[in-house]
């Protein structure tokens, strides 16, 4: 039995677009069930459908809680019998109730070397800062932001002929990258989480 994808994005889902694709190559063995948007008018939504995936858009100022609305999420995942969840491009961070349902079950894509550089801007925080290198980093969701136990990272060289926008191409190439590995080695059940740090089973 194949597992069950939910793919969270907010903006314009190029990671999910990519995440689609290697599942339709046949590079990933699931099925992506679900793409949960909080942004209406999110780009993602366009490539989702173009990929025929079912949307599942949900706004936090339709909920009078937090945990009406992470509880409204919750019911949706369930009832599509999801198995992980992949955060690809998701700016809400996730409540502690949430995470907590969930155990090392979410995984996240983040633009930076973690613990360096984490929020929203990591890769133009990196590049002010004149870093000579940044990168990419899949981890495992806790309770906290950016800070779960890291499952793979690469290194991105921020050359001197760089722009902002040249260095966010090649971090964005790495993370097509990357991701798809990650997910391979989840799905296989290959990564274990002993004292907050991920081991990977060969």
């Amino acid at each position: 039995m194949k597992k069950r994808i939910a793919i969270f994005v907010s903006g314009s889902g190029t990671n999910m677009e990519n995440i689609a694709k290697c599942i339709q190559a046949g590079e990933l063995d699931c099925q992506s069930a679900l793409v949960v948007c909080d942004q209406p008018n999110a780009l993602a939504l366009e490539r989702a459908r173009r990929f025929g995936l079912e949307c599942f858009v949900i706004e936090r100022k339709n909920f009078k809680s937090k945990a009406e609305f992470d509880m409204k999420i919750t019911e949706k995942l369930r009832e599509k019998k999801i198995d992980f969840i992949l955060l690809a491009g998701y700016m809400r961070i996730l409540s502690p109730e949430f995470v907590r349902t969930w155990p090392w079950k979410i995984i996240n894509i983040h633009p930076s070397l973690l613990p360096k550089y984490p929020g929203a801007h990591a890769i133009k925080d990196a590049f002010e800062a004149k870093e000579k290198e940044t990168g990419v980093t899949i981890h495992f969701v806790d309770e906290g932001v950016d800070s779960g136990p890291i499952i793979l990272q690469r290194r991105v060289p921020i050359k001197p002929t760089d722009s902002l926008e040249t260095l966010e191409a090649r971090v964005h190439e790495t993370e097509y990258e990357l991701y798809p590995e990650a997910i391979k080695l989840l799905l296989a059940g290959k990564l274990v989480v002993e004292d907050r740090r991920v081991k990977i089973i060969q």
